[in-house]
């Protein structure tokens, strides 16, 4: 089998190379990666002689061409700009990275017979979930994007699905919640959280902190991958969940608690721009077609990634040097 996995050296993507990389030891896996703020080639390290790689961007076409005409079995496609707080600064890298290079790899698929064209996306999609409420996503929601990345990814899921309607291209896609776990960028709360209270700094939690996100755990979502991949329908959707909700505040207090670390440390801050309240995934339906189940609690994998960060400070130092903050919070990180 040959499988094209784009993104690979993100946080999600070279996770699971990694996996494939163990489960399936016979797979040829091509990884293209431009290596931006997310993309670090480090990821790959253990597995660098094990793979081929080529550095650039998805909507330079011509590059792309000329490794599907080598023939591919499997195309991953996790390669997207995910920030929230980068899209509402600069929307327009977001459509190109999400939307015009998500057609081109279509496209592709679909003129070299690519035999599954699987797309990882987001449970942002489907907006936000009142805070007290029990609904859940699942793949019947409609969409309601509020952000410039959520209407990106929700855009490239229609794509996907036109060629699959149109064009018989064999398509998944999965829409997955918060993802965390090694190799993970401080762009995102777990990662800055521990970070910041590795180094006793202010745990920056935005508005009241009471925003809820499902949780799930990196290897968790590669199984979930996995079992679309060998299992799913063509066509179809698939929520893929962690069943583990959290507000910003009980992450703050999880990170201090295994660090060992003052409560104090917690600072809150002007909250992001149409921030969502609450998202919450069932996953009822891979679960019962394919089998999947978490099988990571929080508390488990957080404390897993907080010792992976702990063992690995040469890999999070050089983030640090060019640490991202957002424009609409700058000044509550002078104070």
């Amino acid at each position: 089998m040959k499988m094209l996995i784009t993104g690979g050296a993100g946080f999600i993507g070279a996770n699971f190379v990694h996996y494939i990389r163990q489960h399936y030891p016979d797979y040829q896996i091509i990884v293209v990666d431009k290596l931006n703020q997310q993309g670090n080639l480090e990821n790959l390290a253990a597995v660098r002689d094990q793979i081929e790689f080529h550095e650039f961007d998805l909507i330079e076409e011509a590059k792309l061409v000329l490794i599907f005409e080598q023939g591919l079995d499997y195309v991953v496609h996790f390669a997207a700009e995910t920030n929230v707080d980068r899209s509402i600064e600069d929307p327009d890298n977001f459509v190109n990275s999400n939307v015009l290079a998500t057609n081109i790899l279509l496209r592709l698929s679909r003129d070299h017979k690519v035999k599954r064209f699987h797309h990882v996306s987001t449970d942002e999609v489907f907006g936000s979930l009142e805070l007290g409420s029990d609904d859940k996503f699942n793949e019947h929601t409609s969409y309601d994007p509020r952000s410039p990345y959520s209407a990106t990814k929700a855009a490239s899921d229609h794509l996907v699905r036109s060629y699959f309607h149109t064009y018989d291209l064999d398509v998944t896609i999965s829409n997955c919640s918060n993802n965390y776990g090694p190799y993970q960028v401080p762009e995102n709360i777990v990662p800055v959280f521990t970070l910041m209270g590795l180094q006793d700094k202010p745990l920056t939690i935005y508005g009241d902190g009471k925003s809820i996100r499902d949780y799930l755990f990196v290897l968790d979502h590669c199984r979930a991958i996995d079992l679309i991949l060998r299992k799913g329908r063509a066509g179809e959707t698939y929520c893929v969940g962690g069943g583990q909700e959290q507000n910003g505040v009980e992450i703050a207090d999880g990170v201090l608690s295994i660090l060992d670390k003052s409560q104090e440390l917690k600072k809150f801050v002007t909250d992001r721009p149409g921030h969502d309240r609450r998202y919450a995934i069932d996953y009822t339906k891979i679960s019962r077609e394919l089998g999947y189940q978490p099988s990571v609690t929080f508390e488990e994998g957080l404390r897993q990634t907080i010792d992976w960060y702990q063992a690995n400070t040469e890999w999070w130092q050089p983030y640090m040097e060019k640490f991202y903050v957002p424009k609409f919070m700058q000044k509550d990180v002078e104070q």
